[in-house]
């Protein structure tokens, strides 16, 4: 049973018997609505609320704005959620403490309407609340890539917003573990058709770094992975396909930001994503060509392998993806704005002087984002249009929309 608690707050004026009855009608019809999948649980002891659970603020009348701002406001980082029925002046108050709320810099949202729609918006909350509060701990194997200059992450507002703790690793700790790993015919494990000696460096290097997600309890991780090419002379590309196709986030050249990005996309959608940068815009006719040497396993119709482009060595993958409707993320480096636009996969394509998986896209809306405002390199390509759910999730947790 999925917990709601709610806390009641009302002036010390009369009101009457009004506002128990307006009250408990909003509360029994939302009940209804939610099935029995939630519990409304009344409390009048705010201790009683622990961190990560759901808390509703029942304001029920008007003059409730200073007893919020003195029992409520000091206790709770926020968001905070207020649940009026608008009788009383309660809705009036709810709009004063959200001001209030704003003009600090903290986060709310009245929760008024029709009960479809806030029913609707509490089940959203909740379970945004849900994904916020599960933490996560994802490596940073090296230091970005030189050539992302916009891609350091403040680790303490990481933890902040999307409660990710990030790991620092050395990456040598990760190519002393490919060197105790001598074994051959580690292909042999794997229905991977390519020449044998290269794919078992390939794979060395995933049992390595299967060893570092297990020895720092890793949910995820972003490698330096050209300094891995130069010190092993082959590529981890194929060893993140893996992990991605397994569950955990991996991405390249030590793009923290994208590899945010996976993470949230992955528990807000439970989808894969594929990590790419625009190879081609066509601001005219909102065309953009992405391309990247690794991706999803389980997001690739066919995967043919190849060299890794820019060193013409190791393996890279050319993945070839189902056409249709897909959405673009990408979270910026400050954690406090995003971009999301859906659109459509049209076509796979291949061109030698590009990284190995290449799709051209077709989007939603204007394509001068990406020459304009752009957040970065890298972009996180999913299957299905998921833009509201994930700009619901963003928002709610303080993130603003570029467009």
């Amino acid at each position: 049973m999925n917990k709601i608690y709610l806390y009641p707050i009302k002036s010390m004026m009369s009101y009457g018997d009004l506002i128990s009855k307006d009250s408990a009608k909003l509360i029994d019809s939302l009940t209804q609505k939610l099935n029995s999948e939630y519990e409304f649980v009344i409390v009048d002891d705010l201790f009683k609320v622990k961190d990560g659970d759901f808390l509703l603020i029942l304001v029920q009348s008007g003059g409730s704005e200073a007893i919020f701002k003195k029992e409520i406001y000091s206790l709770f980082p926020g968001p905070f959620y207020l649940l009026t029925y608008g009788a009383s002046n309660s809705l009036a108050a709810s709009l004063e403490i959200l001001t209030f709320l704003k003009d600090n810099g903290r986060k709310g949202e009245v929760l008024h309407g029709n009960d479809d729609y806030i029913a609707d918006r509490i089940k959203t909350l909740y379970e945004n609340n849900k994904v916020k509060n599960k933490p996560a701990r994802l490596g940073v194997i090296g230091v970005p890539s030189d050539w992302l200059i916009s891609s350091d992450v403040n680790y303490a507002r990481a933890e902040d917003v999307f409660n990710i703790e990030l790991v620092d690793i050395d990456d040598k700790e990760v190519v002393e573990e490919i060197n105790k790993i001598n074994e051959t015919g580690l292909s042999n494990s794997y229905d991977f058709k390519y020449d044998n000696k290269e794919l078992d460096k390939a794979l060395r290097i995933h049992e390595a770094l299967k060893v570092i997600v297990k020895k720092y309890n890793l949910d995820g991780f972003t490698i330096r992975c050209f300094d891995i090419i130069k010190a092993v002379k082959s590529s981890a590309c194929l060893s993140l396909a893996l992990f991605n196709k397994e569950g955990i986030i991996a991405s390249c050249e030590g793009d923290i930001p994208a590899m945010i990005s996976a993470y949230v996309a992955l528990k807000v959608l439970n989808e894969k994503a594929f990590q790419a940068n625009p190879q081609w815009i066509d601001p005219v006719n909102n065309t953009v060509e992405f391309a990247h040497c690794t991706l999803p396993l389980d997001m690739s119709l066919n995967t043919t392998l190849d060299t890794h482009f820019e060193s013409g060595i190791g393996i890279g993958l050319h993945g070839e993806l189902k056409t249709g409707d897909i959405t673009i993320l990408k979270i910026n480096s400050r954690l406090d704005e995003f971009y999301v636009e859906e659109g459509n996969l049209f076509t796979n394509e291949y061109r030698k002087d590009r990284c190995r998986t290449q799709v051209k896209i077709k989007l939603n809306s204007n394509a001068s984002y990406f020459l304009r405002s752009s957040l970065g390199n890298h972009h996180q390509i999913i299957y299905g249009h998921h833009k509201k759910e994930l700009k619901e999730f963003l928002e709610s947790n303080g993130l603003r929309e570029v467009i």
